[in-house]
């Protein structure tokens, strides 16, 4: 089922790739919503960000209320899970029936641009939340293609980075987190007993595997696409990446087969029982707190390389990761969903929501806000700064996501199924991937 619907995505992403513009979604055809001369409500399609679906629902409902109470305009909202948003937001564009206002993830900006249905944050736009200069320079370079207005604003920053249990890594006599991925393996394997493991992960989350697949394709000097966007997914470095990530479960054993199908953030959960010893995730505080865990329980260090330590090119260790909120162009009340979109990027929620989410705000002012110096979130800064590259801005990158996500994916469900995972698999896997690309 779930094949299907990523082939489904594909199907979209080409059909809207090929001229579909124009289209989207909105109050129009959402029902009951408000206009430019007499708002009443906007939709809003809010990504997942914390513990869990309800979770969001109370951290983002009081926020909503302020905002009813400021500008009588009422936010109807959704919160939807990653493993959907995708082939969400692909279905609104090509059939008109979507949100108003909607987060997406930074690194679909420049695919869903493509489609023509969002809004262009030009000047004139960005001026009407208070500027452009207003955020930081990386966080808008990743809303959209270079020379082109963003398509989207930067809402929350984030940074993949290494979680680990203090308490499992003290019981097995490990006093360092590990720097390296040969450190990770063998300290994976001292945890790795008694029905508990060294390291979570999410096999059924095709946006998580593409991200962790094209870091490690960074540290084997693959990027996934040439200089002319052409995908080149069965380099050697692409392979590589590939299957050193699914040989944490084949080979290397320090994955729980039942991991392969994860996809609703099952890994944090079981890292706060204590069932797995670490995580590579972007944001995890707010999980954690909201699962029973202090923070003297757990501590955070850089995403490993494959030697030395973290920085450019072959020792990148996190995608540029974020969350960028759009507008869908053919909303019948534009003007309330910019005001929404000024109100979410505001220096007062910036620093609410990101201290809630563990994120980074995009903001600069909030950003320099003394919340944001603590030791986790200054890994997430610092990797943001010095050690995360951003995945290509091609129109296609969505394609990418669902394509080798799946790849992923498949591979990881055999490795689950105690098959072996070998270099020719992995490459025919990817080649397949590569078929269903479009220029």
């Amino acid at each position: 089922m779930r094949h299907l619907r990523a082939a489904a995505a594909v199907t979209l992403a080409i059909a809207v790739a090929a001229g579909v513009t124009g289209c989207g979604g909105g109050t129009s055809s959402s029902g009951g919503g408000g206009s430019n001369e007499s708002p009443k409500t906007l939709t809003y399609w809010a990504s997942n960000q914390g513990p869990s679906i309800e979770a969001d629902k109370k951290i983002l409902a009081p926020e909503l209320k302020k905002f009813e109470e400021e500008t009588g305009i009422k936010v109807k909202l959704e919160v939807v899970p990653w493993a959907d948003l995708l082939n969400r937001i692909l279905a609104a564009t090509t059939s008109g029936q979507g949100p108003d206002v909607l987060n997406i993830g930074n690194t679909w900006s420049a695919s869903l641009q493509a489609t023509g249905a969002l809004l262009p944050w030009d000047e004139k736009n960005f001026e009407s939340i208070g500027g452009r200069d207003r955020f930081v320079d990386s966080a808008v370079a990743s809303a959209g293609k270079e020379g082109e207005p963003p398509a989207a604003v930067p809402l929350y920053s984030l940074a993949y980075a290494l979680y680990y249990n203090k308490a499992m890594f003290a019981e097995a006599g490990i006093t360092e987190p590990p720097a390296t991925w040969d450190q990770l393996v063998a300290d994976g394997k001292k945890l790795s007993k008694d029905g508990k493991w060294g390291l979570g992960a999410e096999g059924a989350n095709l946006s998580n595997n593409i991200h962790q697949v094209f870091v490690l394709g960074k540290q084997h000097a693959a990027d996934f696409f040439d200089e002319s966007g052409k995908a080149t997914f069965t380099s050697d470095g692409a392979v590589a990446a590939v299957k050193q990530y699914v040989d944490l479960m084949a080979e290397d054993k320090v994955i729980a087969p039942g991991n392969a199908e994860y996809a609703q953030n099952q890994s944090l959960t079981d890292f706060a029982k204590g069932r797995t010893a670490m995580v590579l995730w972007q944001a995890a505080a707010s999980t954690f707190a909201a699962q029973g865990m202090k923070p003297e329980d757990w501590g955070v260090a850089p995403v490993p390389v494959r030697s030395g330590t973290p920085g450019t090119g072959t020792h990148t260790n996190s995608m540029v990761a974020g969350i960028n909120m759009a507008v869908f162009k053919n909303t019948k009340n534009i003007d309330g969903a910019k005001k929404f979109v000024k109100f979410m990027t505001s220096d007062a929620e910036q620093k609410l929501l990101n201290k809630t989410y563990g994120s980074i705000p995009p903001v600069k002012a909030a950003q320099a806000d003394a919340a944001f110096a603590a030791p986790d979130l200054k890994v997430l800064r610092d990797t943001l700064s010095t050690s995360a590259a951003p995945l290509p801005q091609v129109p296609n990158e969505s394609q990418f996501e669902t394509a080798v996500g799946t790849a992923v994916k498949e591979l990881w469900a055999e490795a689950a199924a105690g098959k072996p995972i070998t270099t020719e698999t992995v490459k025919a896997r990817l080649d397949k991937a590569q078929q269903t690309m479009q220029p």
